[in-house]
């Protein structure tokens, strides 16, 4: 696999703490992006926070809108409740991931989003790589 895109709506919270997990986990030679359909000013505070607890800085990275520099980069697609915002190209691997939105939870909630997109992350590089 040579690129995987995370996408969600704001860019704020899953698709950075799934990219995080990528970046970890993924290797050199996979190329790690996230973006989102309406990305959001900053990362979720709550969602750094728990990316800390498990030795992962996410906080430097910024919410962005997803390009098509990035859709043409990846071989897979990775979205997190952005439905029909989410974009499609044929010939790209789809994945959608049912995950509550972390967005104005508190820590105790955000954990276990956290502990399940690692979960999907760790998988999606055993099935894709």
């Amino acid at each position: 696999m040579t690129g995987i895109l995370f996408l969600c709506v704001h860019n704020a919270g899953r698709s950075q703490m799934a990219a995080g997990f990528a970046r970890r986990f993924g290797g050199v030679n996979t190329q790690i992006y996230s973006g989102g359909s309406e990305p959001r000013e900053t990362i979720n505070p709550i969602a750094v926070e728990a990316m800390n607890e498990v030795g992962i800085d996410i906080s430097s990275f910024q919410p962005q809108k997803f390009t098509m520099e990035m859709l043409n980069a990846v071989d897979v697609v990775v979205t997190m409740g952005c439905g029909d915002a989410c974009p499609y190209i044929p010939g790209k691997i789809y994945i959608d991931w049912p995950l509550d939105d972390p967005a104005g939870q508190p820590l105790e909630v955000v954990r276990p989003i956290r502990d399940a997109i690692k979960r999907n992350v760790e998988k999606l590089l055993l099935d894709y790589s």
